[in-house]
């Protein structure tokens, strides 16, 4: 997936540009990149962020910038800000989504004969570079911002810099936020509003599915009025979204407490201690602890100072490497024990097998697991948060495959909680995962604890209904 961060100020916005986007490095670990335009062009600067921070790669960077109005992206794809140059004039370009039809749209682009692609790193098309070309045909920056939403299946998201100051743009059904801040002499528009308060900046609104703005320090300018049908990613307040932040009004924590004891009023089950999977399992079983009268403990605690979140990279053995060296179980809260761990999900579930396996080696009597959202059983087509290459890596969807004996669209029963065979893929993945009980949350709770109505969110990757 990937943030953004845009900032225009009367004064040099380069140190809130720098921290602004750092706020997203929780949403990539491949790329980060910032792009200033000082008066008489863009400065920009792109790094590897794979084996270290952010901050550290860009700390010298930053006192090379100089400038009014600038844009940052952390990346988990291609190499961003682009810098363009086309008959609207020069500008940067960062994006984030995924578009589902680029070969389709690579085909328009070669059909315009003069048309060429710069960016082809691996042999791949940039689909930032991919959008810029689409922005290009408009006559206007606005007009080509609607030219490229309206070619895209998928999401995309998107800031230019230019001379005019920064253009924000939501994706065309909401699927990523992008909230607005503002303070004396400075506007800024971020995918994550946790970056805005340390800044100075207030909250001001939420971009509409598919709305344009112009930002210049003189205020925001509406270009492209929002559409009426929103689909924001409900993965954002089950997991992916940080907790400070904010989207739609609904501020993710308190979304997950709520989460949490909806699961709890659900569940009987006697048990001793409650506990997250860190991090993000963490206010899910807050909340299930708060509405059971449980005790909340922590008898893992996760190591955070040098390792990248562990769904992030692109090989398995990579990813169980990264989890097993982060989370560090402590013996005298595990032994004897009949706990019950929240967590925001079960994507694979090839690292939460390996975490259970340890919780018994330290002599843990009983394992009951409690994932805050119903199974994923189709790959996501907006954002692609799950990393997966194949639906058949979903642990639900590998269950699905061993009970019909073949691949294919799932049976619609497998996401009905009350169908027969949605309770057998539960018993084949808890047997899987070696837990002594699994039950999931039920999509009108995780809907209910979000607070939107369910037609205003994507709950696809749960139930194929876009």
């Amino acid at each position: 997936m990937g943030g953004f961060f845009g900032v225009v100020s009367r004064q040099d916005c380069v140190d809130d540009l720098f921290y602004g986007t750092d706020y997203h490095s929780h949403l990539g670990t491949r790329r980060g990149g910032l792009a200033v335009h000082n008066g008489g062009g863009c400065t920009r600067f792109i790094h590897d962020i794979t084996n270290a921070q952010f901050r550290s790669k860009f700390e010298q960077d930053v006192l090379k910038l100089k400038g009014r109005t600038g844009i940052g992206v952390i990346s988990d794809t291609e190499d961003q800000p682009l810098i363009i140059g086309s008959h609207l004039g020069n500008y940067a370009i960062v994006t984030v989504g995924r578009i589902a039809n680029t070969a389709e749209l690579v085909r328009q682009i070669y059909g315009l004969r003069a048309a060429h692609f710069s960016e082809m790193s691996g042999g791949e098309v940039n689909p930032t570079e991919l959008v810029a070309l689409f922005i290009n045909q408009g006559a206007t920056f606005a007009e080509g911002i609607q030219i490229a939403q309206n070619a895209i299946v998928g999401s995309c998201s998107i800031l230019l810099l230019t001379d005019g100051g920064v253009y924000a743009a939501r994706d065309k059904l909401g699927r990523t936020p992008i909230i607005l801040g503002q303070k004396p002499g400075a506007y800024a528009a971020t995918i994550e509003s946790c970056a805005l308060p340390n800044l100075g900046y207030e909250p001001l609104r939420d971009l509409g599915p598919g709305e344009v703005v112009r930002m210049t320090p003189e205020g925001v300018e509406v270009l492209s009025l929002p559409g009426h049908r929103c689909q924001m990613c409900a993965f954002f307040w089950v997991y992916y979204g940080y907790p400070a932040s904010t989207y739609q009004g609904i501020n993710t924590e308190a979304a997950r407490y709520r989460s949490g004891a909806a699961l709890a009023r659900r569940d009987a089950t006697p048990v001793d201690v409650v506990a997250g999977i860190p991090d993000s399992g963490t206010a899910h079983a807050m909340g299930y602890a708060q509405e059971r009268g449980v005790p909340f403990r922590r008898p893992f605690v996760k190591y955070t100072p040098t390792w990248s979140r562990s769904f992030m990279p692109q090989d398995q053995l990579t990813r169980d490497l990264v989890a097993r060296m982060k989370i560090i179980p402590i013996r005298e809260l595990i032994q004897g024990q009949r706990l019950l761990f929240c967590e925001d999900s079960i994507v694979r579930g090839t690292q939460l097998r390996e975490t259970v396996r340890r919780l018994f080696d330290c002599g843990a009597r009983e394992v009951h697991m409690r994932p805050a959202c119903p199974p994923l059983i189709f790959g996501c087509k907006f954002l692609n948060f799950s990393r997966s290459k194949s639906e058949l890596d979903l642990a639900g969807r590998r269950a699905i495959k061993e009970m019909e004996g073949q691949d294919g669209a799932p049976p619609p029963e497998y996401a009905d909680p009350n169908s027969d065979k949605h309770r057998t893929m539960i018993e084949r993945i808890r047997h899987r995962l070696g837990l002594t009980t699994l039950q999931y949350q039920q999509l009108d709770d995780m809907v209910a604890s979000i607070g939107l109505p369910q037609e205003q969110l994507c709950t696809f990757c749960w139930n194929a209904k876009e």
